[in-house]
């Protein structure tokens, strides 16, 4: 399951909260949620300590008490649902979905994939309308996958106009892989093409700013940043990004 604050969770993630033994995840996550997890057990842990962090909780479940992996954003999403299940499958260990009958399989761990609300789609409703064609999610994070690789899925996506959602755009010791995607992007993308930058989406200090893709270098991101980078179509107005899904070449639209 994934918070962004309190306020955002889904009922299905709130009731899952409530009746769960233990609750894992990373400190700073755990902190937006606090006042739902007072009485429950925690299982906390620092920035890329994830393996760690979700063989607990695997334990903490297979020791026979329900468990919770919480996640920024959609735990399918970058997050924790993916690491989970490939230690269980590392593990062999029976799963259970939770459309399967539990007393058909007593040995297997029940697992249920709470959806929540993915920082693509929480920073496109702040920002207007960018996501409403096609568009690519690209993690600009080269700690699990070779800058090579994120390189040319950069140049694949920019060549076919898609709109770009970047997504671990910058962080301390990460502070040159932005302006290297702002190059990529700009030798297929005219300079004036529309780009948002929402930091710490839905949650406090919430930051939202318009720029364009020749000054991308030059504005505030942080590793609680999305970048969004639209495509030769997208228009700013208002203060607000917009990518037309081809209506008006259609219909006629006044």
């Amino acid at each position: 399951m994934g918070p962004g604050s309190p306020d955002h969770l889904s009922k299905r993630a709130r009731d899952v909260l409530d009746a769960v033994d233990t609750v894992a995840g990373y400190t700073t996550y755990l902190d937006l949620i606090r006042p739902l997890i007072q009485n429950k057990r925690v299982i906390s842990s620092a920035m890329t300590q994830e393996v760690d962090r979700v063989e607990a909780a695997i334990n903490e479940a297979l020791s026979g008490k329900s468990c919770a992996i919480v996640s920024s954003g959609d735990s399918g999403i970058y997050a924790m649902a993916g690491l989970a299940l490939e230690i269980c499958a590392a593990r062999k260990i029976p799963i259970l979905k939770p459309d399967t009958l539990a007393d058909t399989h007593p040995d297997a761990l029940q697992v249920e994939i709470v959806p929540g609300i993915p920082a693509a789609c929480a920073g496109a409703s702040l920002l207007g309308a960018p996501l409403t064609h096609d568009f690519a999610c690209i993690s600009l994070s080269d700690l699990l996958t070779p800058w090579e690789v994120i390189e040319k899925r950069l140049n694949a996506a920019a060549m076919a106009d898609f709109v770009i959602v970047l997504y671990n755009p910058k962080s301390k010791r990460r502070s040159t892989q932005l302006e290297q995607a702002q190059q990529i992007v700009l030798s297929h993308r005219d300079k004036d093409t529309p780009v948002g930058i929402v930091t710490n989406a839905m949650r406090e200090e919430q930051e939202i700013h318009l720029t364009t893709l020749e000054h991308l270098h030059l504005a505030k991101v942080t590793m609680l940043s999305t970048v969004f980078i639209g495509n030769g179509s997208t228009f700013a107005y208002q203060g607000l990004m917009i990518t037309p899904r081809g209506y008006s070449k259609k219909y006629d639209i006044r």
